[in-house]
């Protein structure tokens, strides 16, 4: 019998990754594409899509295209993009990171926003949906994710709850809330929203003669880039724990309940049938980055004794303020006393940041998480051995092995869900 395949499409803010993967999590193929190569302009979506088409005809060209049952897609969560019926991008998207400038706006909408709502701030996907409703034509305003999902099947009305959520998106009532028409946004504007993994159609006869992929091939919802980053790692009980050691420090937990706590920055994705919390510092990397380059990094790092301990009480921050796990706009970074031996200096930081962690999961614990049963790594920092014993040490949890750590990896998951429903 013919082995079935899936595939995940990741969009990032920089390129396009798509993976088949096999029922038992076995990637089997992959391509990229860079949005520079194909445009100037990264922000357009015909770049996106050219993007896509490209690295997904590179994963395709070695496979049995026959094999393959479903695809779904990830993009950058709180992208948006006001379409007209036909699904026709009608204005410039307002990315992840771009903040609504009309200040009139945000603080007339502060307080009608729900208090555990995700839809707060100048970069919400909900502030940006007010602003792209005055766009002529207008029929839906869509997540980037959605809008490349509907290339394949050819619908563009429909979302999934976790790039929902910035939007304003309620994921424990599971709809749209009644506060959001208080807010002057019209809601015949927004998507249905389905849960990640759901079938949202056939593929079009278009995209199918032009990947060579057969007819019945279903495009399933997928989700935000963070979410499937998170899925790649294998991480799927509850108390698993995903730690992004990159230029930040960023926590996600599995739980078996939803935890929101806006203050820290800190919501809940309802996937897979269980909820994804995790929290962000402003630690991490980045700080190390100032004193050492990469290479330094790694020769001292070889140094170390992850069974001592400086006695240094650090918080490596670049700049004061942090929001998890301490909320406090002010709060000040500590690097001082600095060691004459830079190696004792990057293991104070080293120490510092492994105590940041364990604070976080520590607090998402207070706010109603599960306990911790497990962590995977990720990012540059998951390959400092050192760093990795003395985090052991500290978290006294069994460390596992990330599957992946490849986005597309996790949306390639959500596509099986939907090929093993219809086995079922």
């Amino acid at each position: 019998m013919t082995t079935p395949l899936a595939i995940g499409i990741d969009l990032g803010t920089s390129g396009a990754r798509a993976v088949a993967m096999t029922p038992d999590f076995e990637v089997v193929a992959e391509g990229s594409s860079a949005l520079s190569d194909h445009g100037a302009d990264i922000r357009d979506p015909h770049v996106w899509w050219q993007a896509v088409h490209a690295a997904l005809k590179v994963t395709l060209s070695s496979l049995d295209r026959s094999r393959v049952r479903a695809v779904a897609v990830d993009g950058t969560s709180g992208t948006l993009l006001p379409v007209d019926a036909h699904g026709t991008p009608l204005a410039r998207p307002l990315m992840y990171n771009d903040a609504v400038e009309d200040t009139a706006l945000l603080a007339r909408i502060a307080p009608l926003i729900g208090p555990d709502s995700a839809a707060h701030g100048p970069t919400s996907g909900l502030a940006k949906a007010l602003m792209f409703q005055a766009v002529p034509g207008a029929a839906k305003i869509l997540h980037q994710a959605d809008w490349m999902a509907g290339k394949l099947a050819g619908r563009f009305d429909t979302t999934d709850e976790n790039n929902a959520l910035k939007t304003g998106y309620d994921p424990v009532s599971g709809a749209w809330p009644q506060w959001l028409a208080e807010t002057g946004l019209r809601i015949d504007l927004l998507p249905r929203v389905v849960t990640p993994g759901e079938p949202i159609g056939r593929i079009t006869a278009n995209a199918a003669q032009a990947f060579g992929l057969d007819a019945g091939v279903i495009v399933v919802a997928g989700t935000t880039d963070g979410c499937a980053s998170f899925l790649s790692t294998g991480a799927d009980r509850p108390g698993d724990g995903v730690t992004a050691l990159g230029s930040t420090l960023t926590l996600k937990f599995l739980c078996d309940r939803p935890v929101f706590a806006p203050a820290y920055g800190v919501y809940s994705h309802r996937i897979a049938g269980l909820w994804l919390a995790g929290g962000a510092s402003n630690s991490g990397g980045a700080v190390l980055a100032q004193f050492f380059g990469s290479e330094e990094i790694e020769r001292l790092s070889a140094g170390i004794d992850p069974d001592t301990q400086t006695g240094l009480d650090y918080y490596p921050l670049l700049k004061p303020g942090e929001r998890f796990p301490v909320n406090d706009g002010a709060y000040a970074p500590r690097l001082t006393p600095r060691p004459a031996d830079d190696a004792e200096f990057l293991k104070a930081m080293l120490e510092g940041m492994a105590e940041i962690e364990r604070q976080g999961y520590a607090r998402l614990a207070e706010l109603g998480a599960p306990a911790l049963r497990s962590i995977r790594s990720v990012g540059g920092g998951a390959a400092n051995p050192a760093w990795t014993a003395m985090r052991q040490k500290l978290l006294g949890v069994p460390f596992l092995p990330a599957h992946s750590e490849k986005a597309a990896a996790g949306t390639a998951r959500l596509a099986l869900m939907a090929t093993q429903a219809a086995r079922a």
